[in-house]
């Protein structure tokens, strides 16, 4: 059942993907949809998250699976959104978008994005809350996620240093390429990890 928690949490966690989003798209010079601001995405991913969440409660009353997993699907989408987010500003930083220091540079989103998405798959999606925060819990997450970790950063720096930019992208849009092909692999395996050593019922 939806609660007033999800929807408070789909809010905030729907801003902070939709800004993020929008400061990325603007780095990346893409064109405008239909000439307008991608601004507008700080407003509709809220909105998105809450019909996701909803969907996945709807889902769960055949299949249980479902009630967390709308939720871990916003946690994903926004955790996606930081590990750009710290992607694009190192790159940003750097001026650098290939090579030894690509692959530093997602090891360091990585890291961060798994931080932010520790807290929210404890509180939100899994609600183990009222346990408190062990360091054996704390392990066995880092532990899932450095092996999905692992698995992003070759895959991502597989795409982004063995192959050239296709479709007519730039070595920026592509190395974004890269990290999308990386997180989507990484978060399969995630979401198994956490589920089944660390928030377990």
């Amino acid at each position: 059942m939806f609660t007033r928690k999800d929807l408070y949490f789909s809010v905030i966690t729907g801003l902070i993907a939709g800004f993020i989003a929008w400061r990325i798209f603007i780095f990346l010079e893409l064109p405008e949809f239909i000439g307008i601001s991608y601004a507008w995405l700080a407003v509709f991913v809220p909105i998105l998250w809450i019909l996701g969440v909803n969907l996945g409660y709807f889902l769960g009353r055949w299949f249980e699976f479902f009630n967390q997993f709308g939720k871990f699907s916003a946690i994903g989408f926004t955790n996606a959104a930081v590990y750009f987010g710290i992607l694009n500003i190192l790159i940003f930083w750097s001026d650098t978008n290939k090579g030894v220091w690509y692959s530093v540079f997602v090891a360091t989103a990585f890291i961060i994005a798994t931080f932010h998405s520790y807290f929210w798959n404890k509180y939100w999606v899994f609600e183990s809350g009222k346990s408190k925060i062990s360091g054996e819990e704390l392990g066995k997450f880092f532990a899932a996620y450095i092996l999905a970790g692992l698995v992003n950063i070759v895959v991502a720096s597989g795409v982004v240093n063995i192959l050239d930019p296709m479709f007519g992208l730039t070595t920026d849009q592509w190395a974004n390429m890269g990290g999308v092909v990386g997180s989507a692999t990484a978060l399969v395996i995630s979401f198994i990890g956490v589920k089944a050593t660390v928030f377990k019922k």
